[in-house]
């Protein structure tokens, strides 16, 4: 252990760099920390509260904090009659699928068929605190992120000085606080100074903040479109609505120090302690409001912001965000036992840490730090509302956190699967109200997505394709023309969506969301596919078109084609949204004629089929794929996230896993995760497992980007490049593996690996309302505690007959386990363990 120590001590010496006396201590297991600053973006420490997010590099003569406000996008409302020739092109799409079996013109008429790309979401500027150490080294140094506190710290001493930095960003405030201090008094000489890469301005307010406003663009192109002579970032919008406007004010306040606040900065000298506020605003007003004309006043929320904060000071703000955080991260605590004594990694810093893991080190506790990461993201990127602070958009596809002015994939909504994976964790790890952004999207995508359902294919109901923004984009991306059937001219996204509505309900059992706010959105994704459905030769009704995301098939003639009809993934998730909403309408006691009619129509879907070699068939027809070991698995959606696919389906089962097997285990990081879902349903927990160990592979940035995925430094997903959905869905994974109830059974420790021999988990969440306590030893369950949250009945599978504290129950054999119902009050527990 301790050559070990002095190794890495050696290796940061001769970089400059000393590790503290603390980090011969044993790490916190909810911990990242450093012996460096971060050099790159990915290894820097991400803050925020649902609205403001930060990226802390914790340099020492300069400290790099970048911004990002979760509103600030460029554009403005979506706009119409944007292509009103689309539907006259759907028949003959249909007639080349249908008829002919030309699935090469039927993709080049699809292309007629897009409409305008999807917003940018925007940085919004980058705090500097610059210290003029005159060349003087640190002779220790270290950083780290508390995920149970999410607090981020930095601590270097410079001749003598110790010199302190601690970063919050609280949400009850929506305020971003850093406190500073030295270690002798009189030592904090310092700059702090900001800027933009939008178009901005600096000036000074009447109690001396230094004040940026600026602009977001009319319009920015995505990363990957760049046809010759046109210009990606416009900021005036001749024929719509002109940018976003935004503010930031910082405020920097000592009691002993002199504070100087000019345009060009905040001069501080000889103080002891400093406190610097940041407060945000955005001028968004609404997904159908144009933010320059009608939208909110950004300059009076940002003042207010700051003006309510000043007066609580430091510690009380820090209190307050302390008990809110912890009031949401504290409900579940997962432990894997390190049965091999005393584990060294836990004495390495994190970056270190996790090349060791890499290289097939056993450090269970890096596995549960990244699934706690996971809510710690989550948490820290979609917030609903709290007084006086409205509830911010969804996580997009790198959170909140973007430097970027056209960002990679435009860190947009991808709801072909990346949106989806992003709320995968939020019910199931007791995060219900962080799910709540994105259901509160989901209504206003509704209403735009009736308009392209009309414009596009002159249909009733709603619909969404495979990309979308915070102002609810919701007709196939392309550029009238531009874009790739392949990924543009998908159909089921408002399909996919619903199943989040529904499962919100099916794990809170709150029945005035699902009537009043669930249900209608659903029923009218449903109304669209009822049009969208066509009857093909044989009486099946299918999708045309209809593709599977992002991968092709060779078709009879040998050419590489995108576009066919009821593909599995199209059909699976029209059997998934008919099945929620027939089970809707029966909880609420509504419905019945619309009931009954989705009842016959489920019956009419074109059917599952297995092809040659035993796989689950991806598109109508055997078709030969051409990459057979493509990222996207989308086919089998049957199996996760939809329950259609299960142990109940033996053969569709077998299937599933042999498609998994052919695909193999590459894949980006978002991929991997999907893969550890997969896996987990298909009660293989050491395949899952193995998956988890390649999706925190160690990456960066110098080997360039590969298919591989993995986690950088600072344990972010590497998709490459960064996407958070790859930690959202291995956390999720992890849970899966842990407890199931997608089917009318709770399962616990259904899919654990022979690497977690020993552990406990509290506080997870299973549907029908029941929060779940788990501990096992040798594989096995030793005991679980059961409370109901809404009085309905738990049926209960498990391998062994159980006993129940204070019931006289009985276990029932049921295929390869047991069955018992539990009825249980609601807000009481039971105690479980094997008989």
């Amino acid at each position: 252990m301790k050559i070990a120590l002095k190794r890495i001590a050696l290796s940061l010496a001769i970089s400059g760099w000393c590790i503290p006396a603390v980090a011969a201590q044993k790490a916190d297991s909810l911990k990242l920390w450093y012996a460096q600053p971060a050099n790159e973006w990915i290894e820097a420490l991400p803050v925020g509260n649902g609205h403001i997010g930060a990226m802390v590099f914790g340099g020492v003569e300069e400290e790099l904090i970048q911004l990002n406000e979760s509103t600030l996008w460029s554009g403005g409302p979506v706009k119409t009659n944007v292509n009103p020739g689309s539907a006259s092109y759907l028949p003959q799409v249909r007639k080349a699928l249908l008829e002919s079996q030309d699935y090469q013109l039927a993709n080049e008429l699809l292309k007629k068929m897009q409409g305008l790309y999807t917003e940018s979401y925007m940085p919004m500027g980058d705090l500097k605190i610059t210290h003029d150490f005159k060349g003087a080294k640190p002779s220790r140094y270290y950083r780290d992120l508390l995920i149970g506190n999410a607090l981020a710290s930095t601590v270097f001493t410079v001749n003598g000085v110790e010199y302190k930095r601690e970063i919050l960003v609280s949400a009850p405030d929506n305020i971003l606080a850093i406190r500073l201090s030295a270690s002798k008094a009189g030592q904090l000489n310092f700059k702090v100074s900001a800027c933009s890469k939008l178009r901005y301005q600096t000036e000074v307010s009447k109690i001396k903040e230094l004040v940026v406003s600026g602009k977001a663009p009319a319009h920015v192109d995505p990363n990957y479109y760049n046809p010759p002579g046109r210009q990606p970032i416009v900021y005036e919008d001749t024929t719509g609505c002109n940018g976003m406007r935004f503010q930031f004010r910082i405020k920097a306040v000592s009691k002993d120090g002199e504070v100087v606040t000019s345009s060009s900065g905040i001069q501080v000298k000889d103080a002891s302690e400093v406190i610097i506020y940041l407060s945000a605003a955005t001028s968004f007003n609404g997904f159908d409001k144009c933010p320059d004309s009608d939208g909110k006043d950004e300059k009076a929320l940002s003042a207010g912001f700051m003006q309510k904060a000043l007066p609580k000071g430091y510690n009380l703000i820090k209190n307050n965000h302390l008990k809110d955080f912890k009031s949401f991260f504290n409900r579940v605590s997962f432990n894997i036992e390190d049965t091999t004594g005393v584990n060294q990694n836990t004495f390495l810093p994190s970056d270190e840490r996790l090349k060791s893991y890499s290289k097939g080190a056993y450090d269970p506790g890096s596995e549960t730090l990244y699934f706690q990461f996971g809510r710690y993201l989550l948490i820290s990127s979609s917030r609903p509302a709290l007084p006086g602070v409205p509830a911010g958009p969804p996580a997009n596809l790198q959170g909140i956190w973007n430097k970027e002015m056209r960002p990679p994939w435009s860190s947009n909504y991808t709801i072909n699967i990346n949106t989806q994976m992003n709320y995968w964790p939020a019910e199931v790890t007791n995060l219900s109200e962080m799910h709540e952004p994105l259901l509160a999207w989901i209504q206003d995508l509704s209403k735009t997505g009736a308009t392209t359902a009309k414009e596009f294919y002159g249909a009733k109901g709603w619909v969404a394709h495979h990309n979308s923004d915070i102002w609810g984009q919701s007709n196939p991306v392309g550029n009238v023309g531009d874009g790739d059937p392949v990924w543009a001219n998908w159909f089921m996204g408002a399909d996919w969506l619903c199943q989040h509505l529904w499962e919100h309900y099916r794990f809170t059992q709150d029945k005035d969301f699902l009537k009043d706010k669930a249900y209608p959105v659903m029923k009218q994704a449903a109304i669209f596919t009822l049009d969208w459905l066509v009857e093909d030769p044989d009486g099946y009704l299918v999708t045309a078109p209809a593709t599977s995301p992002e991968n092709l098939f060779k078709d009879p003639k040998g050419g590489e084609a995108a576009v066919s009809i009821a593909t599995t993934m199209d059909i699976s998730i029209i059997d998934d949204l008919f099945s929620s909403l027939i089970d809707a309408s029966q909880v609420l006691g509504t419905d019945a004629e619309f009931r009954n009619l989705l009842i016959a129509k489920r019956k009419k879907l074109y059917p599952l089929k297995i092809d040659k070699r035993g796989r689950l068939q991806e598109w109508f027809k055997d078709f030969e794929e051409t990459d057979t070991l493509h990222r996207h698995v989308s086919h089998l959606f049957a199996l996760h996230p939809g329950h259609r696919i299960s142990t109940e389906t033996p053969e569709f089962f077998e299937a599933a896993k042999k498609t998994l097997e052919v695909r193999g285990d590459v894949g980006t990081g978002w991929s991997k995760g999907w893969k550890i879902n997969f896996w987990a349903r298909l009660l293989d927990g050491d395949h899952a497992y193995k998956l988890i160990r390649q999706l925190m592979q160690y990456t960066d940035n110098s080997k360039g980007s590969s298919r591989g995925g993995g986690t950088y430094p600072n344990f972010f997903d590497a998709h490459p490049p960064f996407q958070i959905d790859g930690n959202f869905a291995g956390t999720a994974g992890m849970a899966e593996m842990l407890v199931q109830s997608h089917l009318s059974e709770v399962v616990m420790l259904p899919a654990l690996p022979a690497a977690w021999k020993q552990g406990q988990v509290s506080g997870l969440k299973v549907r029908s309302g029941f929060e779940l306590d788990i501990a096992w030893k040798a594989g096995k369950l030793t005991e679980a505690r059961i409370k109901s949250l809404s009085g309905q009945p738990c049926r209960l599978r498990t391998s062994v007959p159980i006993a129940v504290s204070g019931m006289q129950i009985k276990s029932t054999k049921a295929g390869n386990g047991y069955v018992t119902t539990l009825n249980i009050n609601k807000g009481a527990s039971v105690v479980v363990r094997p008989q």
